[in-house]
């Protein structure tokens, strides 16, 4: 396991990253750049080693609910990685509509086979079930969070 100094040290190396002091001595790194309303990249890198990085925007990664993943006991190319992807989907809007001009639509599936489509339509996402509307949002990660409480992943 890195230590609370290696670690800080890799994220230190991020130069878009601004680092926020916060209480008992845990810290965390914010991208100014993001496009999204979320802003941390590194939440509560606490002393002892332990901290999250924000993954909620990236498909197939093992995030809790609120999109972060423990970094406790990451290897250093791990951690770097981790760090610029999270930058990297900070950094790029949600894109509403394709190439096409044809909303933009995603597949989620839940347990039991139990699926839902995300759709951007008229400037909201809205989530269906087969035909019928389930649930419309203004924004993109809004949408996302409430598919992910729910138990759905992309499919």
């Amino acid at each position: 396991m890195l230590s609370f100094e290696q670690k800080l040290a890799i994220i230190e190396s991020f130069a878009e990253l601004e680092r926020k002091d916060v209480s008992l001595g845990r810290v965390n790194f914010q991208y100014p750049g993001s496009v999204h309303d979320k802003k941390n990249v590194v939440y509560h890198l606490h002393p002892n080693g332990n901290g999250f990085v924000y993954a909620g925007l990236l498909p197939d990664c093992p995030a809790d609910d609120k999109g972060f993943v423990n970094i406790r006991d990451l290897p250093e190319h791990e951690l770097r990685s981790l760090i610029a992807d999270s930058i990297r989907s900070l950094s790029t809007a949600a894109e509403p509509a394709q190439a096409s001009g044809q909303p933009r639509s995603e597949r989620w599936t839940g347990t039991g086979n139990q699926s839902l489509t995300l759709k951007f339509e008229d400037d909201f996402w809205y989530i269906f079930a087969g035909l019928n509307l389930d649930s419309v949002f203004e924004t993109y990660e809004e949408a996302v969070e409430y598919l992910q409480e729910e138990g759905f992943s992309r499919s």
